[in-house]
């Protein structure tokens, strides 16, 4: 039941990508382009991303236990330092350029496209290189 749970929440979030526009990079250019032609249309996704997040969290807290698994993992790091701010600053700055982040990459993954399949790796590679120089977080 588990990994059907799991199957059914990927294909949800998927088809959520697909239907409000995150997998294609031309469409979060135009909404990181402030400046610019900016089309805000992504606002309401976000939005609503938050807010689902939000509620489900909060419902969360009043549970045991997961539906679906054996225990919950709640969020320890709770510092705002230099590695947290570099990490964002680098994920953003990867999305500008290229339009996606790792879940509509993931979705984007069955085009098999080339610059699909490269920026997946990138994403690999500069993760365990981030591993390996920098090392995991660890709580303060």
């Amino acid at each position: 039941m588990t990994a059907l749970i799991a199957f059914a929440s990927g294909l949800l979030f998927g088809l959520g990508l697909l239907v409000s526009g995150m997998n294609n990079p031309a469409k979060v250019r135009g909404f990181l382009d402030v400046f610019g032609v900016w089309k805000p249309e992504l606002i309401a996704v976000m939005g609503a991303a938050v807010m689902t997040f939000a509620l489900a969290f909060h419902l969360s807290r009043r549970l045991r236990r997961p539906f679906a698994g054996g225990e919950f993992h709640p969020p320890t790091l709770s510092v705002i330092d230099a590695r947290l701010l570099g990490g964002a600053v680098l994920f953003g700055i990867g999305w500008g350029l290229v339009g996606l982040c790792p879940g509509p990459a993931l979705v984007n993954l069955l085009s098999l496209k080339p610059e699909v399949i490269w920026f997946l790796l990138a994403l690999l590679v500069g993760n365990r290189l981030a591993h390996y120089l920098v090392g995991p977080a660890r709580q303060a």
